[in-house]
């Protein structure tokens, strides 16, 4: 069975400084992946990569048995169709809350802006800000505006979601109201690739846990194994640190 989310032996070199090092790894329907790594690791790199806004040199990604390399794949419709959460949540600052979540459903997906308005509001309904709704997203705290931007990809439907460090620009107070909605989503079965340093998050909800170190992917493995008998030094000691604070 080919997994949502495949990725072959994937290089990726910034000119001369490889930044990807033969990555290989896969993400099945409904199984939430947890990536993690010390700094400068690869991590936000290899994610990009999964929906074409990095390209790779080397290697194959497919999603939901789509190949990103290929030349007749339409990347525009395939990102469509991965929703993607960033660090700084991307919203337009000029645009309402709920016209934030319009837009794209509207423009890309052809709906109508009474079934785009009533989608946005249902969303923005489940992370918990409908009362929001006609505020402009400087109005709002940094974890209100990521929940925003949560509920923005998952109007457009996706068949997977894609989180690159998505609480580690929030204020320690409001990185659980983010992580809650994750959590909900992942019990509900949604395909995840998470970027993080959360191990909370990774130890409550991930299925796997990869583990970066200088563009190679070091560790894959099921959480349990992960957390309990981690078998490289470089996660050994990364566990360490992360885990003693």
């Amino acid at each position: 069975m080919s997994a949502m989310i495949e990725i072959s032996g994937v290089s990726k070199w910034y000119g001369p400084i490889q930044v990807l090092k033969d990555c290989s790894t896969r993400v099945e329907k409904g199984e939430v992946v947890v990536v993690c790594g010390p700094s400068g690791s690869g991590k936000s790199t290899l994610i990009k990569t999964v929906n074409g806004l990095e390209p790779f040199q080397q290697g194959r990604i497919s999603v939901d048995g789509i190949d990103l390399s290929a030349k007749t794949t339409n990347l525009p419709k395939l990102r469509a169709r991965v929703g993607m959460v960033f660090q700084h949540f991307e919203l337009f600052p000029h645009l309402k809350i709920i016209e934030n979540l319009r837009l794209a459903q509207v423009k890309v997906l052809g709906r109508s802006v009474e079934e785009a308005n009533a989608k946005g509001m249902a969303l923005l309904d489940r992370v918990g800000i409908k009362m929001h709704a006609d505020k402009y997203p400087g109005q709002l705290s940094g974890g209100q505006q990521q929940r925003v931007a949560i509920a923005r990809a998952l109007a457009m439907d996706p068949i997977a979601m894609l989180f690159d460090e998505p609480t580690s620009a929030l204020d320690p107070e409001m990185i659980n109201e983010v992580l809650d909605v994750m959590v909900a989503l992942a019990k509900e079965g949604m395909t995840m690739m998470v970027v993080t340093h959360e191990m909370g998050f990774a130890r409550k909800v991930a299925n796997r846990v990869v583990f970066m170190d200088a563009g190679e992917i070091v560790e894959d493995a099921h959480k349990e194994e992960f957390f309990g008998r981690p078998r490289s030094e470089r996660a050994q000691a990364f566990l360490s640190k992360i885990l003693s604070h």
